[in-house]
């Protein structure tokens, strides 16, 4: 394979739809490899444009502008990074062979939607998940949440980072939750599914890589177990490596190889799963950099980013760990444009730290702004640095006419 200059004829061009945090390092992980990259996103300014050699603004769930932007552009590879996306087109385009779909277009089909990955996962391949119900009205969800039990969780077929998703306690939130489902989906199907709250121990994610091997066949390889905590859906901590017996380290890249290979293709796939003493269940899987491994950038030689920069590309993967290390979240904590971060100079003292300011720019309450992370020997200590200096970094609103900014950074 070759990789050409970019910016000329020879250029080997990437479109990423989806341009938020994690598409952002992508773009970065290609550019060091001399890719030439074309950001997408659905609003202007997305931390993915910021640094990539175009940006471009669309609905990505519109058919006809995702065809006319993707005809005009001509990407070498196409790499889907959101939920939202007319995932029909990409089929079409990837038959007429005008793109190469990341990881293939059947892959972003089933994954951006909860029912189909499900089904695959429990009824095609037979894997271990928690019981689960579909549901088109309020009066279904009341019905299968009933079957299911409470608690139960209830989440819209298709969203991210846990937007849209709550967990009922009894008969008497269902409507809530509904409510909630539908102001939550990426896409408004009207449709949700209905989980069993599994009594699990711990909750991992598992980094998947198909690249290709030595011997020119794609091979797939496991990064280190990521253990995270989740808030609504939302990851507010993960680190690496999370402690697991040799048995469900075994089943759970079994799971993971299994779904993988079922969906096809090269790049990074991020598996979660529940864990139970040794037994395993599979609940999600992204064909892409997954949220919880942002905790890579500081403890893999390889991040997740670069892993699956160079696995669409074609070229060797090294899955190794560094060192033990954790994330913790940086929060909004305004709604409001244009904030501002006080105090990174003393997140980043405490010792071993390192911050990324997403530069999204918008905040909300809960919009997850940033990460601090922190590397070492042992992850309950990376833990503790890691929640103390995303605690420290302050967002503040300023005034519009304050102009001092070089200021501060002289």
């Amino acid at each position: 394979m070759h990789i050409g200059t970019p910016l000329s004829t020879t250029a080997t061009r990437v479109m990423l739809l989806g341009a938020g945090e994690l598409g952002k390092e992508v773009i970065i992980a290609l550019q060091r490899l001399g890719v030439e990259v074309i950001a997408v996103d659905r609003y202007e300014n997305a931390p993915g444009h910021q640094v990539a050699h175009r940006a471009c603004t669309i609905n990505m769930a519109d058919p006809v502008e995702l065809r006319e932007l993707i005809e005009k552009e001509r990407p070498h590879l196409l790499v889907p990074e959101i939920e939202a996306i007319a995932t029909d087109t990409l089929a079409e385009l990837e038959a007429e062979g005008l793109t190469r779909i990341i990881p293939v277009a059947r892959a972003t089909q089933l994954t951006m939607n909860r029912e189909g990955i499900r089904r695959l996962a429990a009824e095609e391949l037979g894997l271990s998940t928690s019981q689960y119900r579909f549901a088109n009205s309020l009066e279904e969800l009341q019905a299968a949440a009933d079957e299911i039990g409470y608690p139960c969780i209830i989440k819209p077929v298709m969203s991210s980072s846990g937007k849209g998703q709550s967990t009922a306690r009894d008969a008497k939130g269902i409507p809530a939750c509904w409510k909630y489902a539908a102001s939550g989906g990426r896409v408004d199907q009207g449709r949700v599914i209905v989980e069993q709250m599994i009594d699990f121990d711990y909750e991992i994610t598992l980094l998947t890589v198909r690249a290709i091997g030595m011997d020119g066949n794609i091979e797939t390889t496991f990064c280190e177990p990521i253990g995270h905590i989740q808030q609504k859906g939302d990851y507010v901590e993960s680190w690496q490596p999370q402690a697991m017996s040799d048995t469900a380290i075994s089943k759970a890249q079994d799971i993971a190889r299994k779904v993988t290979a079922n969906l096809g293709g090269q790049g990074l796939f991020g598996v979660e799963l529940f864990i139970k003493g040794d037994e395993v269940y599979f609940s999600e899987v992204s064909p892409r950099p997954h949220d919880t491994g942002m905790v890579t950038m500081t403890t893999q030689w390889q991040n997740e980013f670069e892993l699956h920069a160079r696995a669409i590309l074609g070229l060797p993967v090294d899955t190794s760990l560094r060192s033990a290390g954790a994330s913790a979240v940086i929060y909004g904590q305004h709604d409001a444009r244009g904030i501002a971060f006080e105090d990174v100079d003393k997140a980043l003292q405490v010792p071993q730290t390192e911050v990324r300011l997403f530069g999204k720019p918008e905040a909300f309450l809960r919009r997850r702004m940033g990460v601090a992370l922190s590397y070492g020997e042992d992850t309950d200590e990376c833990r503790q640095r890691a929640k103390q200096a995303a605690s420290l970094v302050k967002p503040v609103i300023l005034p519009e006419s304050r102009g001092d900014a070089l200021n501060w950074c002289g």
